[in-house]
């Protein structure tokens, strides 16, 4: 127990007794508002559990990003010479997360130490501020596909979610929070009827090119992306956003950072470190049951319950946001299973998995009223217990 466990039950009991309602009845804007404060607050209080360093411990670990970006006086000569670094032979390799991860993440927190926010409770909090946007980003997507009443039966488990024990204390919130921001855009330029869908199409490729800039592994949310045309019936934007997201891969290129050279690289450092000692045949179920801890016991069941009812992806029987839910669920599952069955995720993936949870989570906008009501408290319940009795890295 901590300073943060009497505001993350007040949080938790404010949820489950008013937002429910809040969600069904508030106007759409008013709803994205209280949906990000309460989601901000939820990620606060669950860190602030463990006091200050609830939010700046993890950030300020040596094999983290911000020790590396306080280094860094030549952005150039950084880009020039960050896949030479990458391996462990290289007598200046760079620490865990920047070896293992493209530039611009490591560049994000530069940006914050440029800017006076170098201290690792000011980044935190800049981090959590970002990741709460996700929530902002998933609704607004769903109501672009015509599922704007399964958005706000979800909205409470997007803005409760377990995640957020995890979310607010790793910078894998801000790549969750940018890819949920490009798929908003893409499903915008999807169903956009006039020239302007060239525009949002454009700006849904620049941010998802970016988010290939912050971690190899958001190249799977291309199966979400994918997921994200499928359930509007438009496969228009794709090459257009295809060629946007192709513009700061190939700027970061000519910058001195080949993504498609660094990551055999990174593959080589990877096997080189304790990835080698982790047996596949025990983290193939590990990763699983780690995600499950991060995205809450009800997760599984509306998981289970959306593949009974798969009839979804094959008609309109339930309406068309039904069918969009199904489909983007059926997207971020088949993006997690690559990513099992590539081996490069052997443990972390509470945390490493972070960009796949909304698109889980919102399947349990498909469970009956009666599962939601409990349900919901359980999910609560769960991130009080995982926060609480539990210890993690992050």
């Amino acid at each position: 127990m901590g300073p943060g466990t009497a505001p993350a039950l007040l949080v938790g009991l404010l949820g489950l007794t008013w937002l429910p309602r809040h969600a069904a009845v508030a106007s759409w804007g008013r709803l994205l508002l209280t949906s990000y404060a309460v989601a901000l607050a939820w990620m606060l209080a669950l860190a602030f559990v463990d006091g200050s360093e609830g939010i700046s411990r993890v950030l300020d670990h040596s094999s983290e990003y911000l020790p590396s970006a306080r280094e860094v006086d030549d952005v150039p000569q950084m880009l020039r010479t960050y896949a030479d670094r990458i391996p462990y032979s290289h007598p200046d390799n760079w620490p865990t997360q920047a070896a293992g991860h493209p530039p611009l993440a490591l560049l994000f927190f530069v940006g914050l130490v440029r800017v006076g926010l170098g201290g690792s409770f000011a980044a935190g909090l800049v981090v959590t501020a970002v990741g709460a946007t996700t929530v902002v980003s998933v609704l607004a997507l769903l109501r672009t596909l015509d599922a704007e009443v399964l958005a706000r039966r979800a909205a409470p488990f997007l803005v409760l979610s377990p995640a957020a024990v995890f979310m607010a204390v790793s910078a894998d919130a801000i790549f969750t929070a940018v890819t949920a921001a490009g798929l908003a855009l893409l499903a915008r330029a999807a169903v956009e009827r006039e020239r302007r869908w060239i525009g949002w199409a454009v700006g849904a490729g620049l941010v998802l090119g970016c988010s290939v800039l912050l971690s190899y592994g958001m190249a799977l949310m291309g199966l979400v992306a994918l997921a994200v045309l499928v359930a509007a019936r438009s496969w228009r934007p794709l090459p257009v956003a295809v060629v946007a997201a192709l513009v700061p891969v190939l700027a970061m290129a000519a910058a001195g950072f080949a993504w498609w050279e660094a990551y055999p690289v990174l593959t080589e450092r990877y096997w080189d470190g304790i990835a080698a000692d982790r047996p596949a045949w025990y983290w193939m179920w590990g990763n699983l049951a780690a995600l499950a801890v991060s995205a809450g016991p009800l997760v599984g069941a509306a998981l289970a319950h959306a593949g009974a009812r798969a009839r979804l992806l094959r008609g309109d029987a339930l309406g068309v946001g039904a069918r969009a839910v199904a489909v983007l669920v059926l997207g971020a599952v088949l993006a997690i299973v690559v990513a099992d069955v590539s081996r490069m995720s052997k443990s972390e993936v509470e945390r490493i998995w972070l960009p796949f949870m909304p698109w889980l989570t919102i399947a349990v906008a498909l469970l009956p009223d009666a599962w939601r009501r409990w349900g919901l408290a359980l999910q609560v319940a769960w991130a009080l217990v995982v926060q609480h009795l539990l210890y993690t890295s992050w």
